[in-house]
């Protein structure tokens, strides 16, 4: 079946897979943690590196990774006595990419003035 401009028609998401993505979204409505995410999509840092970088404090941080972590979008590993962390799951980082990029691409604060009027 064929939709508005010729695209497949794909049937509603379940009341189940609709509450994790709003769970999933509501995580990442945290600036420092969507910051974050961005940071490892880019690599593997540890803590200090990703206070240094987002700009928040150090048990700040940890506090977001460990949410990250219980999520599952963010994994640690030991190398010594440094945690390094990575993100594990390249489709929230797939999607993180695309929002920012296109965000990014309409003018920094354009649509994000608009959603804050709007009370999201």
């Amino acid at each position: 079946m064929r939709g508005i401009e010729g695209k497949a028609v794909v049937a509603d998401p379940s009341a189940e897979v609709l509450a994790d993505a709003a769970a999933l979204f509501g995580l990442l409505a945290s600036p420092p943690r969507l910051h974050i995410v961005w940071a490892l999509a880019q690599g593997e840092s540890d803590v200090s590196g990703l206070a240094e970088r987002v700009g928040g404090a150090l048990p700040a941080i940890s506090q977001h990774l460990s949410k990250l972590k219980l999520a599952g979008l963010v994994r640690a590993r030991r190398e010594g006595r440094r945690v390094v962390y990575f993100v594990d799951d390249p489709d929230t980082v797939a999607m993180v990419r695309t929002l920012v990029v296109h965000l990014a691409a309409h003018g920094e604060g354009v649509a994000p003035a608009r959603l804050r009027e709007l009370g999201a």
